[in-house]
C-alpha cells in the first residue's frame, strides 16, 4: 500500500508539471486511487471535505484577497509613491528607497504578490527610468519590494500554511513580522549604499520647489493605509479578534479607503468582487483537492510510511530540513505555491512533527523559501510579473540581473532565521 501512495504522489507531480490543471489532478488522481485502494473511501470524504469547510480560518482567505484587491483600486500607491518621492528624491537612491518603502506598505496592505508587483511596476518604473536609474536597480528594486507580500503578515500565504500545518495564524503573523522587516531594512540598505558607491545608477530627483509636498498629501498616502495595517495587526496582536475577524476589519477599512480617494463606484465593487471570487474559487479548488489526496495518501498509509522511511535512513532533523527546502525551493520555479502548500507540506508535516521541530519556525521558513523563489531566475513568477507590464525596452536579462542582489539578500535572511530561530520570539 505504501508503494501504491507514493505512486500517487508521483504521478500527481508529473501530471502537474506537464500542464494539467491542478485541481482536476489532485482531486480526481485521489479519488481514482482511493475507490480502487482505500476501504470505505466515500464514506470518509464527506466529512473531511465538511471539516475542511467548518475551518473558520479559512475564511481570511477570501477577506484578505477582497482587501488587497479593492486598496489596488483605491490609487494609494501612486499617493504613497509620489509623497515618498518628494520627501526623499533630492536624495541619491531616494526614488529607490521610496519605492521599497511604499512597496512594503503595499504588500502590507494587500498580502498578494501578482497585484503588488504589477502595480508598483505599473506606477514607479516609468518614473524611475524617467529619471534616468539604472534599469537593472530599477527593476530589482520592484520586484523584490512587491514580492514583501509573501511574508511580511496579513499574508494569504501564512493563512493557508497556518491551515495546512495545524498552527495558530495570529503567531504565524507575529512570528513573521520581524523578518519581514529585516528584509526591508535591508533593501534599504543596498539601495542606499550602492547609489553611494556608483552615483549615477540612482541619481537625485530634481523637484520644481513650487509644488512641494504638502503635510495633508503625506497624511493622506501614508496614515490611512498605516492606520488599516495597524487595525489589521494590532487587534489580532492583542488578542482582540482572530484573524479571520481581522481579515474582515481590513476589507471593510479597504472599502472605505477607496471611498475617501473617491475611487469607489458599483463598478469598481463588482470588478473587485469578481476577482476575489475568481481567486477564491481557485484556492478553495485546489484545497478540496488537495483534502481528497490527503485522505487517500494516508489511507494508503503514505505519511507513515515516509516517516519510518526517514527515522531509517537515520538522516538528522538538520539534514532533513535542508533537504526539504531545497525541494521546496527548486518546485517553486515551476509550480505555484499554493499547490506546494497544499501537497507538499502535509506530507512533510508530520515527519517535522516526528523529529519535535517547532512548527511556527517551520512556517516561516518555507514562506521565505518560497518568496525567494519568487525572485530567482529562470522562473521566478514575480520576473514575469513585471516583465508582463514593462516598457518594451526593459528586457528579460535586465530584470534577471536587477534581481540578483536582493536575492542574495532574501538568501541571507532565510539563513538568518535557520540559524537563529530565537529572532521570531523577539516580537
Amino acid at each position: 500500500m505504501e508503494s501504491i501512495a507514493l505512486v500517487l504522489f508521483i504521478l500527481i507531480f508529473i501530471l502537474i508539471l506537464s500542464g494539467v490543471q491542478v485541481a482536476f489532478v489532485l482531486g480526481g488522481l485521489s479519488v481514482i486511487f482511493g475507490l480502487l485502494f482505500v476501504p470505505d473511501f466515500f464514506s470518509l470524504l464527506p466529512l473531511r471535505i465538511m471539516g475542511t469547510m467548518q475551518n473558520q480560518v479559512l475564511l481570511a482567505v477570501p477577506l484578505f484577497i477582497y482587501m488587497g484587491l479593492m486598496l489596488e483600486k483605491s490609487g494609494l500607491a501612486a499617493s504613497m509613491l509620489h509623497a515618498m518621492s518628494r520627501l526623499l528624491g533630492n536624495a541619491k537612491g531616494g526614488l529607490g528607497i521610496s519605492v521599497i518603502l511604499v512597496g512594503s506598505l503595499l504588500a502590507a496592505s494587500t498580502g498578494i504578490v501578482g497585484a503588488t508587483v504589477v502595480t508598483m511596476g505599473l506606477i514607479s518604473l516609468p518614473v524611475m527610468l524617467k529619471n534616468n536609474y539604472q534599469v537593472e536597480l530599477a527593476t530589482g528594486t520592484i520586484v523584490s519590494s512587491g514580492t514583501l507580500g509573501q511574508i511580511i503578515p496579513p499574508s494569504v500565504v501564512l493563512v493557508l500554511l497556518g491551515s495546512v500545518l495545524n498552527v495558530s495564524v495570529g503567531d504565524l503573523f507575529k512570528a513573521a513580522l520581524l523578518p519581514g522587516l529585516i528584509l526591508i531594512c535591508a533593501y534599504v540598505l543596498y539601495v542606499f549604499v550602492i547609489s553611494r558607491i556608483r552615483p549615477g545608477i540612482a541619481p537625485p530627483i530634481q523637484h520644481d520647489p513650487d509644488h512641494a509636498v504638502s503635510t495633508k498629501d503625506i497624511l493622506t498616502a501614508f496614515l490611512l493605509p498605516f492606520i488599516l495595517i495597524i487595525a489589521v495587526l494590532g487587534s489580532i496582536f492583542a488578542g482582540i479578534a482572530s484573524p479571520t475577524e481581522a481579515s474582515a476589519v481590513g476589507a471593510m477599512g479597504a472599502t472605505i479607503l477607496t471611498f475617501t480617494q473617491g475611487k469607489f463606484s458599483m463598478k469598481v465593487l463588482r470588478e473587485v468582487m469578481q476577482g476575489a471570487t475568481h481567486l477564491t474559487s481557485m484556492v478553495f479548488l485546489i484545497l478540496l483537492g488537495a483534502t481528497t489526496f490527503a485522505l487517500v495518501f494516508r489511507g494508503l498509509e503514505g505519511d507513515r510510511y515516509l516517516v519510518d522511511l526517514i527515522q531509517e535512513s537515520d538522516l538528522s532533523a538538520t539534514t532533513f530540513l535542508i533537504l526539504i527546502m531545497v525541494v521546496v525551493f527548486i518546485l517553486g520555479f515551476f509550480i505555484d505555491f499554493i499547490e506546494i502548500i497544499f501537497i507538499v507540506v502535509p506530507v512533510v508535516a508530520p515527519i517535522f512533527t516526528a523529529y519535535g521541530i517547532d512548527l511556527i519556525w517551520i512556517g516561516i521558513l518555507l514562506a521565505l523559501n518560497l518568496q525567494t523563489s519568487f525572485l530567482t531566475p529562470p522562473f521566478g513568477f514575480s520576473l514575469f510579473y513585471l516583465k508582463g507590464v514593462a516598457p518594451p525596452e526593459v528586457s528579460t536579462t535586465q530584470i534577471y540581473r536587477g534581481v540578483i542582489p536582493f536575492l542574495i539578500i532574501q538568501i541571507f535572511v532565510l539563513m538568518l532565521v535557520a540559524f537563529f530561530p530565537e529572532i521570531l520570539d523577539i516580537i
